[in-house]
Order: structure tokens, then C-alpha cells, then sequence
């Protein structure tokens, strides 16, 4: 059956597949065959590909003629308008080492940005989501964002990058914003620490380098919640409430240049 264009279809479309491929992952098997990509820390698994696999499936058969953009490679035009943004295991290291948190990052965008978006994260029985103009919601609830918040008072998320000599730079940003804050998290997921965001759960959330696939759900459930999410010259997002996020930007953009 054809699903509508209404936001309201594509994001039910969307919960339901990130359900069904966060079922499948939950399923671990007893040995993972690594793929490398960009470098010997940047890897997939079998199961990020299957997951990328059922889930460009499903929304094919939903909606033919959208566009898909998949971490894994999956790729073609969209002829209706619409295109999905995926990320069929993000934080696949957590899911490698059986750590808590990874999770399936599913997003829409239509000519005017990002439009839907869903982040699960079956380890910790969550669910975010969220619809362009119409707010963000934690497990079916309604969240926003902490503010206001001062940088001394902020809890912080951030992430590392798998290029060795971004996370060189990411080291100088870290030894300079550490003294300025109340403390700082790596929870290995960059859809979760924009959620965090989006509920409270952190104050703000930093990381140089990601990719649209990272951020295609995980921004627009920040920036329903009233987090704003920015990207600097030197790549590094940024996102917090309205009274840390340019306290932040400043934290961190004379060591990102």
C-alpha cells in the first residue's frame, strides 16, 4: 500500500520501519564480519548492511519513487519529492562491544529541508521523533530542550571521528572546553546526543565532522524540542537551547579553526 505524502504517514512509515529493523539488530549474531571503509576504525557489520537492506526495502514498497541517501551506500534520485536519510546502525561500535545506545536513525527531507525524522534505540527503550513545525516527542511524549543553561553549569555531549588526525583536533577542542563546563559525555552515538539534547538530558552536544546521515533525524528532533543546531566553518555542529548555543560556539570555535 502507497503511503501518502502528509508528514503525519511519513513519520508513522518511518516508526514502524526503525521498529522493525531495531527488532532485527536486536537479534545479535555470534560472530560479525567486518567491512572497512574510510579507515581500520570506520567499519560496518553484516547487520548494518542487512538493517540498511530491510529498511531501503520497506520504504520502497511503501513509496516507490522516493529518494534514499544510506550510510551504507544505498543510493538513488527521488522522482516524488521526497528522499530518506538513513542510518541503519548508528553507533555500530556500541553495537559491536554489546554497549547500550546504538540505534536506527531514519530521516525524510523534501525541498525545504529536513521534514521527519525517527531515532530507536531498542537498549534503552527509546524512541524519539519528530515533524517539521509541529514539535518533538520522547517515547510518544512531547519534550523540549533545557534553557536557559550556562556554559558553566552544561552538561555536554560530544563524539570522535574515525580519521585519526580529526581526532587530534578534536583533542585541542576537548582540553580547552573542559574547564569551562560542569562535564562532558561520549555516549558513541551522534542521533542519541542530539535526542539528549532534545529532551534534556544534556545541556549541549558538540562534534567535528559529522555526516547527513548522522544528524538527519537526530537536528530535527533538537531543533523541534527549541535547540539550535548550527554547523561551523571548521565542520564542528553545534547544538544547544538558545541561551548555551552561542556561549558554546564560542567554547569551541577558536581551537576548531
Amino acid at each position: 500500500m502507497t503511503v501518502s505524502d502528509s508528514p503525519e504517514d511519513l513519520l508513522a512509515l518511518a516508526l514502524r520501519i526503525a521498529k522493525e529493523a531495531g527488532d532485527m539488530l536486536m537479534k545479535r549474531p555470534e560472530t560479525f564480519d567486518i567491512s572497512v571503509k574510510s579507515t581500520a576504525i570506520d567499519f560496518a557489520t553484516q547487520m548494518d548492511l542487512a538493517s540498511e537492506k530491510h529498511i531501503v526495502s520497506a520504504l520502497l514498497a511503501a513509496r516507490p519513487n522516493d529518494g534514499i541517501i544510506g550510510e551504507e551506500g544505498a543510493s538513488r534520485p527521488s522522482t516524488s519529492g521526497i528522499t530518506w536519510v538513513i542510518d541503519p546502525v548508528d553507533g555500530t561500535v556500541n553495537y559491536l562491544y554489546a554497549v547500550p545506545g546504538w540505534n536506527v536513525s531514519i530521516g525524510a527531507k523534501d525541498e525545504s529541508g529536513r521534514l521527519v525524522g525517527v531515532v530507536h534505540a531498542p537498549t534503552v527503550n527509546s524512541t524519539w521523533s519528530a515533524i517539521r513545525g509541529k514539535g518533538a516527542w520522547f517515547n510518544g511524549a512531547p519534550i523540549t530542550c533545557n534553557d536557559p543553561i550556562s556554559l558553566d553549569r552544561a552538561l555536554i555531549g560530544t563524539g570522535f571521528a574515525y580519521d585519526v588526525s580529526d581526532r587530534v583536533e578534536q583533542g585541542r577542542i576537548l582540553a580547552s572546553l573542559l574547564p569551562q563546563i560542569r562535564d562532558l559525555r561520549r555516549m558513541g552515538s551522534a542521533a542519541v546526543d542530539l535526542c539528549y539534547v532534545a529532551m534534556g538530558t544534556f545541556d549541549g552536544y558538540y562534534e567535528l565532522g559529522l555526516k547527513e546521515w548522522d544528524a538527519a533525524a537526530g537536528a530535527l528532533i533538537a531543533q523541534e524540542a527549541g535547540a539550535i543546531v548550527s554547523v561551523t566553518e571548521g565542520d564542528v555542529t553545534i547544538c544547544a537551547g538558545p541561551t548555551l548555543h552561542p556561549q558554546l560556539a564560542r567554547a569551541v570555535a577558536p581551537v576548531a579553526r
